[in-house]
């Protein structure tokens, strides 16, 4: 190639006029003369220039894919790797398809196999190891993503994204304490970013006519369910006594309709997508906000350095996570007296807010409730049941579950989900415990009514450890079936203890993992207190602190109140 044109080519680059790239690579150019360089640069504009398609991924993965396949364990190659794998990551999540989905697994499993080809030549590579964890994580591969995520850390790759993960994803393992969740937590608290002073709009911490309150989210969208739990609050506040403010991370496009009606119950929304941490923190430091709320802990998407450098007087964790921050300048955490002992509140950075009751409350579900009969009077077998995402669902729950099975004699378990591949592991473990005959798979629903009509199908849910359901508990109740839990060691493993206890049923609260089985075999055998359970869960689930939305909202701005009285 002349000059002349790599002249040209690096102009464009240099100047964001991807599309005149992408056309001069793939019709001015000669096929003998595209290297290894050239594949991995068009692909890389197809995915940066302006709202790429489908389209654009497939054709840009496959640029990376031959570019990697041409020179193999060079530099050239691993650019060319991490970008295959990130763009195939990035079509698995493209509106969320399972046709997408279907084409990125085929993806992931080249990435896993190019992967092991480099490795021992860039075995400390970040971005490369940081890339296959997001392959794994989407297989539903626990282990292998909280292994890499540990080499990342062993080599002092202090990414805030890769300490996010590692500890996000260890809530799904048993083998971490609360003890461990604290010392990373402190890790990532210590590794954000400091501002200086200079460069910051000053906090006013003044007294105004009303109090100004802010949450922070990326999650304001109807496949996100602490919408469910935050509408409860916005659907009941004194617009006399307080201003409700949001903060969105997520881009505007991302937008749908539980988004649109959130925000029409909202004083003032603002969309922080685009901006830097220094200019969001202006902005919001601007605004006078007396109590700001986190709602996204260390999940994806977080701004936690936003929160490291102060963005109100008073800040407090909510609902998004359901752990500690390991920020000192997250002054407090909402939670109940179920959920956090009084011997482990030095391994949370925060202060504790006992809410009276639970820690959440539910006003999302607008079905119509009708009693139905439990289903085993028709089948004449037991049908347990877990809505819970898969990643929940480890081997220690596979293996409880599979014990219930084999002595709950005819039982089945119904399952939930989309993905064939998910599917396909699931099945794998089950069948290996000799229970695969009893195990149905459904389908995932986008229609809600749909997908809450399928525990009419259901005696019994069961609830997943360490990592409990929330949502899925909630809904269940909703629909007036018992969920057997088991209590942990820490917020996010005591959930369904908190669920429970607000509904009066301490009985479904099991102590271990012997207790669980004990606990479902027994009920499954018991079959009048099964029938009297779901009687009175169908009665009172309305009148609990579960679903009692104005006796929660009042809760909680009462405790808000104390705090703003005190500064």
């Amino acid at each position: 190639m002349d000059d002349e044109k790599i002249l040209e080519i690096k102009k464009l680059f240099s100047e964001k006029r991807y599309l005149e790239l992408i056309f001069l690579i793939e019709h001015q150019i000669d096929d003998g003369e595209i290297n290894s360089n050239l594949l991995n640069l068009l692909g890389a504009c197809k995915v940066i220039k302006e709202k790429p398609s489908k389209e654009d991924f497939m054709s840009a993965i496959e640029n990376f894919k031959q570019a990697y396949l041409k020179e193999k364990k060079t530099k050239v190659a691993l650019e060319s790797l991490r970008n295959f794998i990130n763009s195939s990551v990035d079509l698995y999540d493209y509106e969320n398809s399972p046709a997408n989905h279907k084409i990125s697994v085929s993806n992931f499993l080249d990435a896993i196999l190019f992967f092991k080809e480099i490795q021992s030549f860039y075995e400390n590579d970040e971005l490369l190891t940081l890339a296959i964890t997001r392959v794994f994580k989407r297989l539903g591969d626990t282990d292998k993503t909280i292994f890499y995520l540990g080499k990342l850390l062993e080599n002092k790759h202090y990414r805030t994204l890769t300490i996010c993960s590692y500890i996000y994803q260890n809530c799904y393992s048993n083998s971490w304490s609360q003890k461990e969740f604290f010392k990373y937590a402190k890790l990532l608290a210590e590794k954000q970013p400091i501002y200086p002073d200079n460069e910051m709009v000053k906090i006013v911490n003044s007294k105004k006519d009303k109090i100004r309150i802010a949450f922070l989210s990326s999650d304001l969208k109807a496949s996100h369910s602490v919408t469910y739990f935050l509408k409860t609050i916005l659907s009941n506040y004194n617009k006399d006594k307080y201003e409700i403010y949001f903060y969105l991370n997520n881009k505007e496009e991302t937008y749908d309709d539980v988004t649109e009606n959130l925000i029409r119950l909202i004083d003032k929304t603002t969309n922080i997508s685009t901006l830097g941490d220094i200019q969001a923190i202006n902005l919001i430091r601007k605004d006078q906000i007396d109590i700001m709320f986190d709602l996204m802990g260390v999940t994806s998407k977080n701004r936690i350095a936003l929160f490291k450098n102060r963005l109100a007087p008073t800040q407090i964790s909510w609902c998004g996570f359901c752990n500690t921050t390991g920020l000192n300048e997250m002054d407090y955490i909402i939670a109940d007296p179920n959920l956090i002992y009084d011997e482990e509140k030095n391994l949370y950075s925060e202060k504790i807010i006992y809410l009276p009751d639970i820690w959440n409350c539910h006003s999302g579900l607008t079905i119509e409730r009708e009693e139905y009969l439990s289903p085993f009077i028709k089948n004449n077998h037991i049908t347990f049941g877990s809505f819970n995402n898969f990643l929940k669902i480890n081997d220690n729950v596979i293996d409880v579950w599979s014990k219930i099975l084999q002595n709950v004699k005819n039982s089945k378990l119904i399952l939930k989900s989309s993905s064939p591949r998910v599917v396909t592991k699931l099945t794998e473990k089950f069948k290996k415990n000799d229970v695969l005959k009893s195990i149905v798979f459904e389908d995932t629903k986008n229609n809600i009514k749909d997908h809450l009509n399928l525990y009419q199908k259901i005696d019994i849910a069961l609830d997943t450890f360490p990592y409990n359901g929330v949502t899925t508990s909630f809904e269940a109740i909703w629909m007036g079936v018992p969920v057997l839990t088991m209590r942990g060691y820490n917020f996010h493993s005591r959930c369904g203890e908190s669920i429970n206890k607000n509904i009066k049923l301490d009985c479904l609260i099991a102590k271990n993992e012997n207790d669980y089985f004990i606990k479902a075999k027994e009920l499954s055998e018991n079959t009048e207190m099964l029938l009297n359970i779901r009687k009175m869960i169908f009665k009172d689930a309305l009148t609990s602190p579960l679903f009692d939305v104005k006796r929660f909202s009042n809760e909680f701005f009462n405790s808000l109140e104390k705090i703003y009285n005190q500064l």
